[in-house]
């Protein structure tokens, strides 16, 4: 008999769980388990599933039932119902590309670590006047990158990132070398085409790049 895998404790910090947290849309709920599967295999234990598709609940919670080892989120929370479902469903994060607060209240009573989404230093100012001091800097890329980061680190030390949108492999380790960047979010391991072809392997191999990142 095969020994039963034990979920891992419940986070209370995303940011140190791994370098890379794949952000993944899926069309068809059924791909949900194979593929946190061989994420896991490669080294990342942390997934963001999207409700931007209306299989993102239900993929929430098969993974959260199927795949104890993994640490499954729901990514692109935008409404109060949205974050109480997605938690009902057994999310164990909640990631959003912005946040009111309302939308940031809500997350927060659902009693599970939150990286609301933040592109400009006010924003993240506000968050930090409400304890928050992990975040999701997003768009990435498109809202200065690298260097908006590092110039953020200096005049608020108690801010820390997961950097989200535009980022690939290449990009990665400079994010990763900032003091103020816990880990980055991508969808390099997660390629459309590896999704479509039901490539495991290929996914678990990409995973397995990813997650050298952090060595």
């Amino acid at each position: 008999m095969a020994a039963s895998v034990s979920p891992p404790p419940e986070p209370s910090s995303l940011l140190g769980l791994a370098p890379v947290i794949p952000v993944v849309v899926l069309e068809d709920a059924a791909d949900a388990v194979p593929l946190a599967r061989a994420l896991v295999a490669g080294g990342l234990p942390v997934v963001e599933l999207t409700l931007r598709t209306p299989a993102g609940v239900e993929a929430i919670r098969a993974v959260a039932a199927e795949v104890p080892e993994a640490v499954v989120g729901a990514g692109t929370v935008l409404t109060p119902a949205q974050a109480e479902e997605a938690v009902d469903a057994g999310a164990r994060f909640l990631v959003s590309p912005g946040w009111t607060d309302r939308l940031l209240a809500a997350m927060r009573g659902c009693g599970v670590p939150v990286l609301p989404g933040v592109s400009t230093a006010s924003e993240v100012v506000a968050l930090l006047e409400r304890g928050v001091t992990e975040m999701k800097f997003f768009p990435a890329e498109a809202a200065g990158g690298i260097p908006y980061l590092k110039s953020l680190a200096s005049p608020l030390p108690q801010a820390r990132f997961c950097p989200t949108g535009g980022i690939d492999e290449a990009r990665a380790p400079g994010y990763l070398a900032l003091p103020n960047v816990g880990c980055v979010g991508g969808t390099w391991m997660v390629p459309g085409d590896a999704l479509a072809a039901q490539d495991w392997p290929r996914v678990q191999r990409l995973a397995e790049g990813a997650a050298a990142l952090g060595g």
